[in-house]
């Protein structure tokens, strides 16, 4: 598509001077921009969740919600846009803390024009540029879920995977169940030297151990009954690629030694083979078993563990990302719908509570298959919490246990004054004391869930 047959650019306008967004409609519609226009960031919010925009350009000093708080909010809702700053207050320190939180530009008043439209201009050639990266790494690496969220914990694990990625170096990913090592696995790929060349997975659980080594190795003609050709082994198809060995440690101690020799010389041998085959593939391995304590245990070679174990990334489980719940359901619902030709308009906050309460002990892929399930059977355009499962309506709700007959009686006194958050944290700390640090069944005597006692002393103020 050419230049003049692109759909023009949409900017959202936010300040709480009309005067102000009247100028800069004008200056932008000589220049065959749509604008959009809000006088405060929350109506901001509003128009960005229906009506996506490829720049925000927000006056920093509003009352309510500031330019600043905007911005982050931006991050968090639409992730592609990007944010021009204005204010009329400029000083470098709102400068660098705007830059830090993710502002593409930051220009003061009064506002001259061809400032404002070069920063535009710019902005936008930044987020296509953008754009057009996210689609060509996905094109190649092949991949057809993303890597949904903005946590610490997420944005911690993916910056190791993107230091780790450009080299060769051998990576084991630790992760409970559900966490989508395949993903993060794909990520390492995508963001490699070998992005266009074979991703080959393999999952060491899910092949009888007769197999496997056939498999991983590949075979001659006549090496076993029904070998009629040649076959080459995922680590040959993986040549010049990654090679992606998922539940390493199920490995039987036979097909360990194999593997060990691959690691160490690059090179294989075939089923019924007698010659050896040079292989340039890089190796990442994933587990969610303790692979230090089967090495102690003597289930697992210690000597292909450290081959294995070069670079370390543990994955965290979605209990410790809470913050990007919102984020994945909204995904999975947009996902499930097109899938079924459903529309929905979204989810209640009942129903967003009782997915933020849960704990997930199947991690991600519990999250979706929750939220497949919501999609199918509500009846309406939004997902309400009657069609979440069973397992989430109990979390939400936290019924309240019956009181322990050791606890029967006791009391706390709490001088007035004492504010709601402090009054929380010690009743929470008290009952901790009683039931001798059972989280559980400190949230049954309470009536809430587990994940709120968790989440509450988090947020308490460590000792220093």
């Amino acid at each position: 598509m050419s230049e003049s047959e692109r759909e023009p650019a949409t900017l959202l306008l936010v300040d709480d001077e009309p005067a102000n967004l009247d100028s800069l409609e004008r200056i932008f519609a000589r220049e065959g921009y749509r604008t959009q226009r809000a006088e405060t960031g929350a109506a901001a919010l509003a128009l960005l969740r229906d009506r996506p925009a490829d720049v925000v350009l927000t006056d920093l000093m509003m009352p309510g919600m500031s330019g600043q708080e905007l911005l982050r909010a931006v991050r968090a809702v639409a992730p592609d846009a990007e944010v021009v700053l204005m204010t009329a207050y400029g000083t470098v320190e709102a400068a660098v803390a705007a830059m830090k939180d993710g502002a593409y530009d930051f220009l003061t008043k009064p506002l001259k024009r061809h400032a404002v439209l070069k920063s535009v201009a710019q902005a936008l050639e930044k987020r296509r540029l953008v754009l057009e990266n996210k689609q060509l790494r996905a094109r190649l690496a092949g991949v057809s879920s993303p890597i949904v969220g903005q946590s610490p914990a997420l944005r911690a694990t993916l910056d190791i995977i993107r230091q780790a990625a450009p080299s060769s170096a051998t990576v084991l990913l630790l992760g409970e169940s559900g966490t989508g090592k395949e993903l993060f696995a794909r990520a390492l790929h995508e963001h490699s030297s070998r992005a266009q060349q074979p991703f080959v997975p393999i999952n060491c659980a899910a092949i009888p151990e007769t197999i496997l080594e056939s498999e991983l190795f590949g075979y001659e003609r006549g090496a076993f009954t029904g070998a009629v050709a040649r076959k080459e082994g995922r680590i040959e198809r993986a040549q010049g690629g990654t090679l992606f060995l998922d539940e390493i440690g199920e490995l039987s101690p036979a097909v360990q030694v194999k593997l060990l020799r691959f690691l160490q010389e690059g090179e294989i041998e075939r089923l019924g083979g007698t010659s050896t085959v040079k292989v340039d593939s890089r190796v990442v391995a994933a587990t969610n078993r303790d692979l230090s304590a089967a090495v102690q245990a003597g289930k697992f070679r210690e000597d292909l563990y450290y081959r294995l174990n070069v670079i370390q990334v543990v994955l965290p489980p979605l209990r410790e990302r809470v913050e990007d719940i919102p984020l994945l359901a909204d995904h999975f619902v947009a996902r499930y719908a097109a899938k079924n030709n459903k529309q929905f308009s979204g989810i209640t906050p009942g129903a967003m509570e009782a997915l933020e309460a849960y704990a997930w002990p199947g991690n991600v892929r519990e999250l979706e298959n929750a939220i497949e399930r919501a999609v199918v059977l509500s009846p309406g355009s939004e997902i309400d919490i009657d069609a979440l499962p069973q397992p989430l309506l109990h979390a939400a709700r936290g019924p309240r246990g019956p009181i322990p007959p050791a606890l029967e009686g006791r009391t706390l006194s709490i001088p007035l004054g004492t504010t709601m958050e402090e009054i929380e944290l010690r009743v929470i700390r008290e009952t901790l004391r009683h039931t001798k640090g059972d989280k559980n069944l400190a949230a049954q005597l309470l009536g809430i869930a587990a994940r709120t006692i968790y989440r509450k002393l988090d947020r308490e103020p460590k000792e220093s």
